[in-house]
């Protein structure tokens, strides 16, 4: 009689969350790259922050075991097919073989396929026009890169195209613009998935670009360059606010504290990070608050004094401006139970 087989009796471990990602010959590697960074890269900063396991990734083709010739004259393999896609908890697109021309039906089924599972189909710059030709974007808004814009708006004309912004999410489905944009939305999916404060981790590690306003409210950290000479009074003074978020500053103080001079330190600072001193101390802010909105204590007020804003009203003025909704709106929505 065989021995009997050892239980563990007590909590189920979470599953692992698989990330699909479409790899086609001639595409560029950059988009693709961004995938495999944000969900398939070890991250032992995140020790202790996880309460469900890191992703699993899986980079997908037509032809598993083929080689792909890459844009700048290298190839790739994927080991995994489209099944794997359609089988994906998140299957992504970074991209289409040719815009104007038909996006593969094996890729169009796959993404059917997941979708019709419940999974939660991506897109990056224009693989919008694969989520288009699988029909996941009808009657929906949806951006692409602003070059393909115009295009994917004249082959579906049923899909709401907009091509000023940065990302839409519409739940199950989501769509970035080019590139760099992809990062933003990745991001996203992570604080979805994880919440504020693993993103901004994986945001300081990825050296994420500065937040930037507009479209689609983005759930990341504006990146603080790291201080490589000690004068470099510009990240010092940044590093320093960042320390002193709660406290009063201004333009002056964060001067002084980069040994410069008033006019001196607003040029300086606007050419290294894209935004004003002030702007940039507010976005910081509103990501400081991020994890107290997702935390069940303390009231609206006592987080905008606890972040560094004057009053509950210049709060929400910039929570607005910045993530295109109410500190109230993004609680309900993120906040966990007490």
């Amino acid at each position: 009689m065989a021995e009997p087989v050892p239980v563990t009796i007590g909590k189920r471990p979470a599953p692992v969350h698989t990330v699909a990602v479409y790899a086609f010959a001639g595409m560029a590697p950059f988009e693709l790259g961004v995938v495999v960074e944000v969900f398939a890269l070890a991250r032992p900063e995140l020790a202790g922050l996880l309460a469900a396991p890191w992703y699993d990734v899986r980079v997908c083709a037509e032809r598993p075991g083929h080689p792909l010739e890459a844009v700048g004259g290298f190839t790739l393999t994927p080991r995994h097919g489209l099944e794997e896609l359609a089988a994906a908890d998140t299957a992504v697109v970074v991209g289409v073989p040719d815009p104007y021309g038909q996006v593969p039906p094996a890729v169009v089924a796959a993404l059917r396929t997941a979708h019709a599972r419940g999974a939660r189909v991506v897109s990056i710059c224009s693989g919008a026009f694969a989520l288009a030709a699988a029909g996941l974007l009808d009657g929906l808004p949806a951006t692409t890169h602003w070059r393909w814009a115009e295009e994917l708006r004249r082959r579906h004309p049923q899909v709401r195209v907009d091509p000023d912004v940065l990302y839409v999410d519409n739940g199950q489905v989501l769509t970035s613009a080019g590139s760099a944009a992809g990062i933003d939305l990745c991001l996203h999916l992570v604080r979805q998935d994880h919440g504020a404060k693993v993103a901004n981790t994986v945001a300081r590690r990825f050296v994420a670009p500065p937040h930037r306003d507009g479209g689609q409210a983005q759930y990341v950290e504006a990146a603080v360059r790291p201080v490589d000479e000690p004068e470099d009074g510009v990240a010092w003074s940044m590093r320093w606010a960042l320390d002193h978020l709660a406290r009063p500053l201004t333009v002056p103080l964060l001067a002084r504290a980069a040994a410069m001079s008033d006019r001196s330190y607003l040029r300086h600072f606007t050419a290294r990070n894209g935004v004003s001193p002030m702007r940039w101390v507010a976005i910081q802010r509103i990501a400081a608050s991020l994890p107290l909105l997702e935390s069940p204590e303390g009231s609206v007020e006592e987080i905008a004094a606890a972040v560094g804003f004057e009053s509950a009203a210049t709060f929400r003025h910039h929570f607005g401006r910045t993530m295109r909704t109410s500190p109230t709106a993004y609680r309900r929505t993120f906040g966990r139970a007490a």
